[in-house]
This record gives C-alpha cells, sequence and structure tokens, in this order.
C-alpha cells in the first residue's frame, strides 16, 4: 500500500522570497547572538573589575533580563505569526510572577 505523498511546487519569485525572508531571519539572529554576548561580555567586565555589589547585581539582573526577552523573541520564534496566544500566557505570567517575587523580597528584607 503506497503513502498518498503531496510535493507542492514553488514559483521562482515564491522560492526567492522564502530565501530572502530565511536569509533576514537568519541575520536577525546572529545579530542578536552578538548582542547577547557583547551584553555578557560586559557582565563579566564589570565583575572583573572590581565594582561595588550594589552596582553590579542590578547590572547582571538587568542584562539577564534583556537576554532572556531576546531569547524568547528571536530564538524561540515568538515574532512570527501565530504565536499570539503564547506571547499572551508569557507576558500574563511575567506580571504575576515579577510582583510576587518583589513583594517576597520585601516582606524578607524588612
Amino acid at each position: 500500500m503506497a503513502h498518498d505523498v503531496h510535493v507542492e511546487a514553488r514559483s521562482e519569485a515564491a522560492y526567492k522570497q522564502y530565501r530572502r525572508k530565511a536569509g533576514q531571519a537568519m541575520r536577525n539572529q546572529v545579530t542578536v547572538f552578538a548582542i547577547m554576548i557583547f551584553l555578557t561580555f560586559i557582565a563579566f567586565a564589570a565583575v572583573q573589575a572590581g565594582f561595588s555589589v550594589y552596582l553590579v547585581i542590578p547590572i547582571i539582573l538587568l542584562f539577564a533580563g534583556v537576554q532572556v526577552g531576546l531569547q524568547l523573541y528571536y530564538f524561540m520564534h515568538l515574532s512570527e505569526k501565530g504565536t499570539g496566544i503564547i506571547q499572551f500566557f508569557i507576558y500574563s505570567a511575567v506580571l504575576i510572577v515579577f510582583p510576587m517575587i518583589l513583594t517576597f523580597i520585601t516582606i524578607i528584607w524588612i
């Protein structure tokens, strides 16, 4: 029993458009990867330079948050169409979890 295989042929214009979009996506990922490496380098340099702990910790946490956002948006393909519901749940979780963590930290330190 043979399986039916559907082969879709693209026109030359559609193929070129697909290749252009794929190339642009790859350039975006490489650019974002370079930005994340640069942010990591700055965080390591801040630690190695001997800055105050009260300056280094917020810098590291800020850069970590930026890198998480970049990874979600570009490497987990949340920038593509059809990911609206996933983005909704992620942002809703952030809006719920961040105030909870802030509240617990405030309760512990006061």
